[in-house]
Formats: C-alpha cells, sequence, structure tokens
C-alpha cells in the first residue's frame, strides 16, 4: 500500500503518502488511551474546514464517521477505568488507524501536493477504504456489551458500524475527469505537441491552481519530493514528478502572464560561486590513483585518499587491507561516496563533451542536475523555452519582464533547461536587456546569464554575441550588489572558454572592476571577484595586469580584515588561492613582500581551521622563500610556530592533496637547511 517503505526521510520527517502509526505502548491505562483518541479524533474533525481540491467526498465521509466516534468516545470517557481487555484491543486498533487517517488527511490537504495528489487518486482513494474497513472491523469486535453507555449511542455505533462495512470510498467523477484530462496534456508534450491552454486551464480550474505563486508552490513541493534520497520502488515515481514539475514550470511561464510574479525574490546562493569548483581547474584530482583514468564513483576510504569505486573494491577484493596511495593499514574497509567530487566530476564531463556511465551510483540529487527524468518534462520545457524566448522578442515591456524571471528560474534548474534555453536563442535578448533602466530586469537577465554561463554552450554564445563587454558594464555601473556579483560570477564562468581568458583581460575595466568589487562589495560579491581573477590568471599575460590594478594590497587587507567565521573564511581561502597563484612569480612575491602579510600570515598558518587555507599558505611562504628568499627565510626560521605548523600539516598528509603534501615538505627542507648553515 502506499508508503509501506522509506516512511521517514533523513532527517525524521514524514515522507509525502506514508503513515508511520504506531501502536499504543503495553499496559497503558485505558483513560489515557481514551483521551489520546478524543484528541485524534478532535484534530481529524478540524479538517471539516479545510480545503481538498480532489478527494473532496471521500475525505467529507471518513470525517463524517470519525465526528460520529467522536460522540461515542466523550462518552466512553467517564467511565474508561472499567474497560474490559477486548475493549482495549479495539481501542488500540482504532488509534492506529485514527493516525493514519490524520496522516492522510494531512497530505491531501498539503499546500503544494494537489497535482500529485490528482495523479494518485486511485491509490490514495484505496488507502481511504482500507482506513474504513480498520474502523468497521473494529467496532464489530467490540464489545458493546460490556460498556456502559446509552441506548442512543450504542445504536449511533452500530449503525455506524453498518455503515463503514458498507460505504464505498471511490473516485469523484471531477476527479476521473480532471486526471483524464492531465494525461492527455503530459501524452502531448511527451509527442511534442503543444496542448491548448483553454485544456489545462480547465485542470488547474479544477484544482484551484490560479496564480504564479500558486504554479510556484506545487512545483517547490515536487522538487523537494524529488531530492529524498529514494529506494528502488520510489525511483519508479522521478519520471512521473519530473513530468508534473515540466508541466508546472510550463504552467508558470505560459498560462499566468501577468499575475503575482513581481513578489518572488531569488536567494544569494544563485550567485554565489563555490570553492570548490577551483579542483575543476586541477584535473589531476578526477583520476583515480590506482586506475589513472578519470572517475565515475568516487569513494574514500579511512585513510581520507579518494579512489574509483570499481577500483578499491577490487584491490580490496585480491586480499590487498592497505591504502594503495599511503601503505597505511585500512582499520575498516568501509566506502564513503565522495558526493561533492562526483557533482565535479560530472559537470567537467559535461562541459568537455565526456561520456559520463549511467551505470554509476548516482544518486537523482546528482541526476537531476543534468536534466528532466522523463521526456513529457523534455517536451514541456522545449515548448517553455521556445515560447519565453519569442515572448523576450515580441512580448510587452511587462511580458519580457516576466519572461526574464522565468528563464532565471529554468536556467538555475538543470543543464537539460540550460541547453534548451540556449537553442531557442535567448542569449542575445538577455544581453540587449542589460541595458535596461529597470534595476529588477537588469538584475534577472545578468542572473540568467551567468546561470547560463555554466553551460558550455551558453557562454560560447555570450562570447560570440559579444556579450562580454556588457557583462563588464554592469560589473563596473551595476545598480545594486548582486547585478555586480553575478556579473563577476559570470566572468569566471566566461573566463573557461578557450583562449577567452586573454581577451577578458585586455579589457581595460574588467580587472579594475573585480578588484574594486573587492573593497566596496558584499562578502558574495567579493568572493566571485576572487574566483574571476583566479581564473583570468589561467592565461600568464593577465598576470602583470592584475598586479597592475593593486590586487595584491587589496587581497591582503581582505586576509587581514576579515573575521574567522561562516562566509568570511571562504573568502579569506578564496583570497589566499589568488596571492599563491600571484606568488608564484617574482614579481608578485615582490608585491607581496610590500605589504604586512608576512607574519600576519604566520599567524594564519596557525589559526585558520580551513585546511585548503593553510595549503595556500604553505605555497605562498614558498614562493616568496625562493623569490625573496634572502629575507623571508630567516625571518620564519626564527618563529617555532611555523615549523610546528608545517609538521601539523604533514600529520594529516592522508587527507591533502599529494601536490600540497610536496609543498609542506619542500618548505621544511628549505627552513632546515638554513637553519644548519
Amino acid at each position: 500500500m502506499i508508503g509501506k517503505h522509506n516512511q521517514l526521510d533523513l532527517f525524521g520527517r514524514r515522507r509525502f503518502l506514508s503513515f508511520p502509526a504506531v501502536h499504543p505502548c503495553e499496559g497503558i491505562s485505558p483513560a489515557t488511551l481514551v483521551e489520546a483518541l478524543i484528541a485524534l479524533a478532535h484534530q481529524i474533525c478540524h479538517y471539516r474546514s479545510k480545503f481538498f481540491a480532489t478527494q473532496r467526498r471521500n475525505s467529507k465521509e471518513i470525517i463524517r464517521h470519525i465526528g460520529i466516534l467522536l460522540e461515542f468516545l466523550e462518552e466512553v470517557g467517564d467511565n474508561a477505568w472499567a474497560l474490559p481487555e477486548s475493549a482495549i484491543l479495539c481501542f488500540s486498533e482504532l488509534h492506529l488507524t485514527f493516525q493514519k487517517t490524520r496522516f492522510l488527511l494531512e497530505d491531501i490537504s498539503r499546500e503544494g501536493a494537489r497535482l500529485l495528489i490528482l495523479m494518485k487518486s486511485p491509490l490514495v482513494s484505496g488507502q481511504f477504504h482500507v482506513l474504513i474497513r480498520a474502523i468497521a472491523t473494529a467496532l464489530d469486535v467490540l464489545p458493546l456489551d460490556s460498556i456502559e453507555l446509552g441506548d442512543d449511542v450504542e445504536e449511533l455505533v452500530n449503525l455506524l458500524a453498518r455503515q463503514a462495512r458498507r460505504t464505498s470510498f471511490r473516485l469523484d467523477q471531477g476527479d476521473e475527469s480532471a486526471m483524464a484530462g492531465l494525461h492527455v496534456i503530459l501524452d502531448h508534450f511527451e509527442k511534442g505537441i503543444t496542448p491548448t491552454r483553454g485544456v489545462i486551464r480547465r485542470v488547474l480550474h479544477y484544482l484551484g491552481i490560479s496564480s504564479w505563486s500558486d504554479c510556484q508552490k506545487e512545483i517547490k513541493f515536487l522538487t523537494e519530493e524529488m531530492g529524498y534520497d529514494c529506494s528502488d520502488t520510489d525511483e519508479r515515481e522521478l519520471p512521473l514528478l519530473s513530468s508534473l514539475v515540466g508541466f508546472l514550470s510550463y504552467c508558470r511561464g505560459v498560462i499566468f502572464e501577468s499575475s503575482d510574479y513581481q513578489n518572488h525574490r531569488l536567494d544569494q546562493g544563485e550567485v554565489r560561486l563555490n570553492t570548490e569548483i577551483l579542483s575543476c581547474l586541477n584535473h589531476e584530482d578526477l583520476i583515480c590513483p590506482i586506475s589513472l583514468e578519470l572517475m565515475t564513483d568516487p569513494v574514500t576510504v579511512y585513510t581520507g585518499q579518494t579512489y574509483d569505486r570499481s577500483s578499491i573494491q577490487k584491490w580490496l577484493q585480491a586480499g590487498n587491507l592497505i591504502c594503495p596511495k599511503t601503505g597505511k593499514k585500512l582499520i575498516t574497509t568501509d566506502l564513503v561516496p565522495n558526493t561533492a567530487l562526483r557533482k565535479l566530476i560530472h559537470q567537467f564531463c559535461i562541459e568537455n563533451g565526456i561520456s559520463f556511465p549511467r551505470s554509476c551510483r548516482l544518486n537523482h540529487e546528482i541526476t537531476r542536475t543534468i536534466g528532466p527524468e522523463s521526456p513529457t518534462a523534455m517536451g514541456a520545457l522545449k515548448s517553455l523555452s521556445r515560447f519565453l524566448a519569442r515572448t523576450l522578442v515580441f512580448g510587452s515591456n511587462e511580458q519580457k519582464n516576466k519572461a526574464v524571471l522565468e528563464v532565471r528560474l529554468l536556467s538555475k534548474s538543470n543543464i537539460f533547461n540550460r541547453s534548451c534555453l540556449v537553442d531557442a536563442g535567448v542569449v542575445p535578448v538577455l544581453l540587449n536587456l542589460l541595458s535596461s533602466t529597470d534595476p529588477t530586469t537588469q538584475e534577472n537577465a545578468i542572473s540568467a546569464l551567468l546561470k547560463l554561463s555554466k553551460h558550455v554552450g551558453g557562454r560560447i554564445k555570450i562570447m560570440e554575441c559579444g556579450g562580454l563587454r556588457s557583462i563588464v558594464s554592469v560589473l563596473k555601473r551595476g545598480p545594486t550588489d548582486e547585478s555586480k556579483q553575478a556579473a563577476a560570477a559570470a566572468i569566471f564562468y566566461l573566463s573557461l572558454v578557450k583562449g577567452s581568458q586573454r581577451r577578458i583581460g585586455e579589457m581595460p575595466e574588467t580587472i579594475p572592476s573585480l578588484v574594486e568589487l573587492i573593497k566596496e562589495g558584499t562578502p558574495c560579491g567579493k568572493k566571485n571577484a576572487a574566483l574571476a581573477i583566479f581564473g583570468l590568471l589561467l592565461d600568464p599575460d593577465n598576470h602583470p595586469r592584475v598586479l597592475e590594478a593593486g590586487t595584491v594590497s587589496t587581497l591582503v587587507n581582505t586576509v587581514l580584515c576579515s573575521p574567522s567565521a561562516g562566509e568570511k573564511v571562504e573568502l579569506v581561502v578564496d583570497s589566499l588561492a589568488v596571492l599563491a597563484s600571484l606568488a608564484e612569480h617574482a614579481d608578485g612575491s615582490i608585491s607581496i613582500l610590500k605589504t604586512p602579510a608576512l607574519p600576519q600570515l604566520t599567524r594564519l598558518l596557525r589559526s585558520t581551521p580551513s585546511r585548503s587555507g593553510r595549503e595556500y599558505i604553505v605555497s605562498i611562504l614558498l614562493s616568496l622563500c625562493i623569490n625573496g628568499g634572502r629575507d623571508v627565510i630567516p625571518s620564519l626560521s626564527r618563529d617555532p610556530s611555523v615549523m610546528a605548523s608545517l609538521y601539523s600539516l604533514l600529520s594529516e598528509e592522508t587527507s591533502m592533496a599529494s601536490k600540497a603534501s610536496r609543498k609542506v615538505r619542500s618548505l621544511i627542507h628549505v627552513l632546515l637547511n638554513f637553519t644548519e648553515r
């Protein structure tokens, strides 16, 4: 039946359409049991005032039955202490059924779940049938003769028992008609046919989905359902959930053309670059140390090293109980999935046209980032992308504003959506909208372009259309902080296009504007600007331009002034990453030594909680020793905390990248040699 497996999610919350009811404990007092039944019955009766988009007749009927039972229970309550054992068993079964009934009513009246309940109408009706039969069975064996009741109440209970046995819970005619209409719509999308708006509106009207916000609530709920770690049984639901999300996305963008979308604000996470993305720039980290091939299912062993699952399993099955890379004994052979690295590998494969095996154990938190799980959703999203592209060109100003928001929302979801939007031709129009005098329109346009720039075809299209100049203009003159930080993030992704780093760096305003954002921007803006500069430094020709813009002093101030908490730690790490890249060249090291950075770097080496931050500091100090060693090495040698910090880092070698480990050893070697001399 519904909800048989996985009734609770990873956080202990009840899963949708699952019924984790529990029997009352043995030895519970009759009075307590009856009180609990009365409380549950009151909760169920409160659903009389709720709106049920579907299952209206069935909901009303079961609430009526339990309302009658409530009168019976309230009369029993005064003499509950005298209940016989057989009555307590019957009441325990009723308690279990009441719990499940409350869960079911809660789900079918849940905000955002209307469309899914409609598609599951036969199963839900079946669950109502099971519950009413459970009530009938409990009443059939209830020893009424042993309970002190008035004649009218006893007669009422007997009548209710007969009604419960005869009651038939079936689909409402309206539910059947709406469900049939929805199936036709989904079938049309699967075949690449755009359904008529009249048919769509009839289904939405029946469910009470009457606004853009209603649509968004449904999409949010369905997306959350898709995000759970499901069992194999639940995975069969993914195509249905994906189809419904595609359909609702189409409705949100096409059907509700002028609605309450202005009230929708997007979260700051959309325009924040992730520090882990730097790992994508070092392809060695994506290679399995055993097979020397790109990992498809990376797992981490006890020592902290990561291998491809198939390779390390063969190693272990051969009787090897040591870590292949470190030679240390594996206390346990448990393999922990490295989800963060797996996402990065998958992104790398998509962007470089590498086939990624579907057989690997990707959970759908990752596969959802690729594209829809059903042909229906694909058809709906392709049709929606074409509609939005036309609206951006030919629509009124209000329609264009809404279409830009829809593009922003769609491009946030997955790679398939971005590909559809790029193919539909939205990039040139979005670039034109960057010159809009409406701050909201400009912010939505630059944020949408940021999302599209994550797709290799999207960033190539932006460069081909000459969009770089418009994006740099937003970076320098954007009316909002959000626009500027989105522009900085977009520049980072554009720097991944082959040969683009030089073109971006050659624009006179780019690097100075990024440095200015590091000085004056929000924490998110500073972080994005630092990573954009890091991307530009992949071309050596940009190195002197970055130094000339005063980047070193700005980053050093950022490192010294940022508190060691939360988001600020990430900003410090990103700043250190850029300084480490600059310090590899002699002129970069000299620029760093002209600032008060050296003593502060040694302090941070002791105190920063970030291992990545400490590794970047080691890289900077090693470069300073090599490029300006006459003054640097004696200073570091005199500070006993430096060597202690280095040995501490070395003790964490199992969790360090091999390149970082080599730098730690090299710096120790340099300092020991100086001390010996």
